[in-house]
């Protein structure tokens, strides 16, 4: 699949919602993103258009309202994002993005043992 613009932090909280309720208008986009805080419809319209002209999310012009649905899942916009990151700011160095994450916050006993799973099948694998 051929990677899309990352997504703007604003962006990226449309992105969310559309992932939790599924293909939706702009209308309920608005009214999830406005609880608990004041955002504008119109701001909310602006922004999805945007993103239907990035090619972040496709747009169903045959129902009124129109719907949109998000082009690509969640792990895949992730993985995506995770490894701009790792390039742009860790040098594509995996174990420093690693060693930075885990010192920003307290990881879970279950989260070490998922990490170590994971470091051990990339070693099986010969990454």
């Amino acid at each position: 699949m051929t990677e899309l613009p990352r997504p703007t932090d604003a962006e990226l909280e449309i992105l969310r919602v559309l992932w939790r309720l599924g293909p939706s208008p702009v209308r309920r986009v608005h009214q999830e993103l406005s609880e608990g805080r004041t955002i504008g419809s119109t701001t909310v319209l602006k922004l999805m258009q945007i993103m239907y002209g990035k090619g972040l999310v496709t747009r169903d012009d045959s129902r009124r309202p129109q719907v949109y649905t998000s082009r690509i899942g969640e792990a895949e916009t992730q993985r995506q994002l995770v490894r701009d990151l790792l390039s742009r700011a860790f040098g594509g160095s995996h174990r420093q993005l690693v060693l930075q994450a885990l010192a920003e916050r307290q990881a879970s006993e279950r989260e070490l043992a998922e990490i170590e799973a994971l470091l051990d099948r990339m070693e099986e694998d010969g990454r």
